[in-house]
């Protein structure tokens, strides 16, 4: 009998890996369970912990295998550098990253390099380490370095001032050069890979792949066990709770400005009903704890709801926030003025079984995962042509929240492209294309 094929290796580069709560190592965190199966042995680099600020919290055993090595860096003290615009992670962990990553591809045997993150200063490393050690890359592409959203008509005025005027020119003098030596790409949206297509004619050559980020079953069975964890929200004895658990950029404004304007209507024609309704936002803002200001209190109070509604704009831990959906009578999800993105909060609401209200742009990528899972009620926007369907979506839910459906729920393809272990097997089979295409082009 053969022996089994040897594991291929790759060295997962995810700066913010937990403890840390970020949302930029999910799909690391999410398939490092899985990776062994589909013939691939992680290793993670990633950054120490303590010199990350913000919340930490300690994942579901099953998504962090004991076995997995993890290899910590450190980085430049955020206050430091805060004081020259260079507090985000990447420019701090840069140098301690290269330093890091060039020892362990000097001692060890590594077959590709996967950068999966949103410090987008790091991709700049692969090309390096590519010429250096002859280990090519993948990079994942969570969201665009590049991108004019703030300079298209009707967008809102961009954040950061002189920060973000550094952060544009950095991307259009980085990008390029850090994309173009990659052996392909891995995106959760379509449109963003559309556009690096529309922007560099040799990107046309390189494999790429989508591949949403998923959500796993068992997180989900060990929170609900664990008495420890509570939700973080406490349910009012005969209300209804529509909670949305997750950061709300002001690039969701559309959306909470479609969702309080169909709230106040409800009100106003069945004013007892939606006084059973309380609408709970849970971990609003990306801000340190201290610095978390509420964002969308305002705009429900603009609309005369504000009494219905609560915000926690602090983030709260992975295990907290799957307890917290499982507490809803339903759950809001609301999607972004830019219809490339897709919310990665998809496949937990999918897992917690719960109602969903979804706003999200007509024509959007949003709008077109939800309508192929089939579980959630769209409200397309702009939203003044079927503002009914949310209208119809509170009275329901306020009347009788136990009998109000869930949809009809495309498991199957649910199961087929957002499971963690799916999504796994879809990486590792992309992994597989990306070195077979680097060894098509040596040999031509």
């Amino acid at each position: 009998m053969r022996d089994p094929a040897p594991l291929r290796r790759v060295l997962l580069v995810s700066p913010h890996f937990p403890p840390v709560n970020a949302p930029d190592a999910q799909r690391a965190r999410l398939n490092l369970p899985y990776f062994r199966e589909f013939g691939w042995e992680p290793v993670v680099l990633a950054v120490d912990p303590r010199q990350v600020p913000g919340r930490h919290d300690t994942p579901p055993a099953s998504a962090l295998p004991s076995d997995v090595t993890v290899h910590r860096c450190g980085a430049l003290p955020a206050g430091l550098t805060r004081f020259a615009g260079l507090g985000s992670l990447g420019p701090r962990a840069w140098l301690h990253l290269r330093g890091a990553g060039a020892h362990l591809l000097h001692r060890e045997r590594f077959d590709l390099v996967f950068f999966s993150t949103t410090q987008f200063l790091v991709f700049t490393l692969g090309a390096g380490w590519k010429k250096k050690f002859g280990v090519p890359f993948v990079i994942d592409v969570q969201d665009p370095w590049r991108t004019d959203y703030y300079e298209r008509p009707g967008a809102p005025p961009p954040p950061g001032g002189w920060k973000y005027r550094f952060a544009r020119w950095q991307a259009g003098r980085f990008e390029e050069p850090a994309f173009r030596p990659a052996a392909g790409f891995v995106s959760v949206s379509e449109s963003y890979l559309g556009q690096l297509r529309a922007r560099y004619p040799w990107f046309s050559d390189k494999p790429s792949v989508v591949i949403p980020f998923g959500g796993s079953e068992a997180d989900f069975a060990g929170v609900q066990g664990d008495p420890a964890i509570a939700p973080a929200f406490s349910p009012e004895p005969g209300c209804a709770h529509l909670v949305s658990v997750g950061a709300v950029g002001s690039i969701m404004s559309g959306a909470l400005q479609a969702l309080f304007a169909a709230l106040r209507a409800f009100r106003d024609e069945q004013p007892a009903l939606a006084a059973r309704l309380r609408l709970h936002f849970i971990g609003t803002s990306y801000a340190p704890s201290a610095q978390a200001m509420p964002t969308v209190k305002p705009i429900a109070e603009s609309h005369g709801v504000g009494d219905l509604v609560s915000e926690q704009p602090a983030r709260i831990g992975y295990p907290e926030s799957l307890k917290t959906m499982l507490a809803a009578d339903a759950l809001l999800l609301l999607g972004s003025d830019d219809p490339g993105y897709t919310p990665s909060r998809i496949a937990p609401y999918f897992l917690a079984d719960r109602p969903v209200l979804a706003f999200v742009p007509a024509g959007s990528a949003a709008e077109a995962r939800l309508a192929e899972l089939d579980f959630a009620r769209i409200v397309s926007l702009p939203a003044a042509a079927n503002m009914r369907q949310a209208r119809d979506f509170f009275s329901a839910l306020a009347a009788d929240p136990a009998r109000l459906q869930t949809g009809p729920r495309n498991t199957p393809f649910f199961n087929a492209q957002f499971t963690a272990r799916a999504g796994t097997r879809r990486l590792c089979e992309f992994f597989d294309q990306s070195l077979a295409a680097q060894t098509d082009a040596h040999d031509w």
